[in-house]
């Protein structure tokens, strides 16, 4: 039985470790032979790993927000493969959970443009090559319920993924009759490199049985629960899902903030 990505070439950013290392993973067991890029150097262990257990993957140290190096992304999927069919925009960085008053320009330009410019690029430059091949193909774009309301992350990293989200929307519409998709992922609470200074914080007091309490599920997300999602964008079985900002959180967005009364009943 052939994989769902079979005869499929992807792209996936942030891949040294979380989501995107599952992702590589997962997508990898499907068929598609993969161009994996991240910051870190672990991006070649991700690599590896996918070639121990049978894949093809090749791995590149960029910077998602740069330009040139997304382009490197693209360009090499299409050297060493022949073609591009999916784009997972999945690298971004966390900022901190500083207020309004205490953050600084250079932060904010930071933030944006690892979690904003640099998904814009990978449309730019992935959504061309696949458009003009003319097969189509999926990009995928890593949000975050941040991005969807207040109080999942800080101002600048939640302003970010906002804009991730409109992206998917925008370009969506820009790539009409391309039969490229365009699809962002809003990951709530998940176990990941950047947020495991909370999981660490959490072990050490003795709570992390409370990490994910707020959603109906009542617990945080592991990567590869993310990664079933992006395959199934990624896939042609979400060959008619576009422009979609896709909540991926136990739940925690399907609510407005509640207090919860002693008596156990709640309040708006």
């Amino acid at each position: 039985m052939s994989g769902r990505l079979e005869h499929k070439v992807a792209i996936i950013t942030g891949a040294g470790s979380g989501i995107g290392r599952a992702a590589a993973l997962l997508f990898a067991s499907e068929g598609a032979n993969l161009v994996l890029g991240d910051k870190s150097a672990a991006v070649h262990d991700t690599a590896r790993r996918v070639v121990e257990a049978g894949g093809a993957a090749t791995a590149l140290q960029i910077d998602a927000g740069l330009e040139s190096d997304v382009a490197l992304l693209v360009a090499t999927a299409k050297s060493a493969y022949g073609q591009l069919d999916v784009a997972f925009a999945n690298a971004g960085i966390s900022g901190g959970r500083d207020g309004i008053f205490d953050l600084t320009p250079e932060v904010w330009t930071e933030i944006l443009r690892v979690n904003l410019i640099g998904p814009w690029l990978m449309v730019k430059h992935a959504g061309k090559a696949m458009a003009d091949a003319g097969r189509g193909g999926s990009i995928i774009c890593t949000a975050s319920v941040a991005g969807i309301r207040s109080g999942a992350g800080g101002p600048a990293y939640s302003a970010s993924k906002a804009g991730v989200i409109n992206l998917a929307m925008v370009s969506a519409q820009q790539l009409c009759e391309t039969n490229v998709r365009v699809n962002a992922i809003c990951p709530g609470l998940t176990e990941t490199g950047m947020t495991r200074p909370t999981f660490e914080y959490a072990k050490d007091k003795g709570v992390s049985h409370k990490l994910g309490r707020l959603n109906p599920l009542r617990r945080a997300a592991q990567p590869d629960e993310l990664a079933q999602v992006a395959l199934f964008l990624a896939s042609d079985q979400s060959s008619y899902v576009n422009g979609q900002a896709i909540a991926v959180d136990g739940g925690l967005s399907s609510s407005h903030p509640v207090t919860r009364q002693m008596t156990g009943q709640t309040a708006v």
